[in-house]
């Protein structure tokens, strides 16, 4: 399927011939990223100021969060978006719902994040992310979750932790961490071993194999949630990650660029101590608006007892 030529069909109607953009192809797109910073953005100008800080591509949101069913961006904000900035644009998508992965794909995003941010369209099933030319962005918490998403066709795997922006990374590392322990569990295993593990993560064992081959994911691997200063950045770099996401709260500050730009330095500097200190001078102020409520605080103590 990955390779190989066939269109696949949902209702008798034809979506993507898969020899125009194979899967290895995808992935390789996604490599591109490595190494760098994502801002999420919700118009032109934030967009703009995004690449201008150095950012290595957008995420399209609609803010302020809506009440109820949450989708995928307006079409027209998406093309306008396309049009201000250079860099590479994402665009999420509810999770099973192909026809709107089909509707990103028409106007020619370049990746598509199939994001449990948003309402569930399937509960049950993800996006066959084979049956389209874009690459497809999925998240998971631990390993076997992750190489389930790149079965179905994942080209970038993110790490999940807060799904809202409090500015709090504990759940992110906790994620990342647990992503990287099993790695290192694979590693030390002999075959037969595999077997039973990729059975206890309800993982495929080709993928399983390929992982414990590589000593790391098969795709490149982000990290997203609650990273909100330079050192938050560094740490998710140096924890193994190959780059990160970043909440369109970052703009919510006297000097967003100065923001962005020192978090975008700490990605490609993680590990100069002399770099990082620069990035994190003056940004106290900045990050008032993210500290993390009582109650939000006493529900994570409460997660992690």
């Amino acid at each position: 399927m990955e390779e190989g030529g066939a269109v696949t069909v949902y209702n008798n109607s034809a979506i993507t011939d898969a020899k125009k953009n194979p899967y290895s192809i995808k992935v390789g797109l996604a490599q591109m990223l490595r190494g760098g910073a994502i801002l999420e953005v919700i118009n032109p100008q934030q967009a703009k100021l995004a690449e201008e800080a150095g950012a290595c591509s957008v995420m399209v949101t609609e803010l302020p969060i809506r009440q109820g069913i949450q989708r995928m961006p307006d079409p027209s904000l998406i093309k306008e978006i396309k049009r201000a900035v250079s860099i590479p644009v994402i665009t999420r998508a509810r999770v099973g719902h192909f026809v709107e992965a089909q509707i990103l794909e028409a106007i020619n995003v370049d990746y598509i994040d199939e994001s449990e941010l948003l309402a569930l369209a399937d509960e049950d099933n993800f996006i066959n992310k084979h049956n389209f030319r874009t690459p497809f962005i999925c998240g998971c918490r631990d390993l076997g979750e992750a190489l389930r998403r790149v079965r179905e066709g994942a080209a970038m795997i993110r790490t999940q932790g807060e799904l809202r922006g409090y500015g709090n990374v504990g759940e992110t590392v906790r994620n990342v961490r647990n992503v990287m322990k099993e790695i290192r569990i694979l590693n030390n295993m002999d075959e037969d071993e595999m077997f039973a593990f990729a059975k206890k993560i309800n993982a495929p064992y080709d993928l399983v194999a390929q992982t414990k081959q590589m000593g790391r994911l098969p795709v490149v691997q982000f990290a997203a949630g609650g990273i909100a200063t330079p050192a938050d950045a560094a740490l998710m770099m140096q924890l193994g990650c190959d780059g990160i996401f970043v909440g369109n709260e970052v703009f919510h500050c006297a000097d967003p660029y100065k923001r962005m730009r020192a978090i975008v330095q700490a990605v490609r500097h993680y590990n100069d101590p002399h770099v990082l200190v620069e990035s994190s001078c003056g940004l106290e102020d900045a990050m008032a608006d993210l500290n993390l409520p009582q109650d939000r605080i006493e529900q994570f103590c409460r997660r992690t007892d």
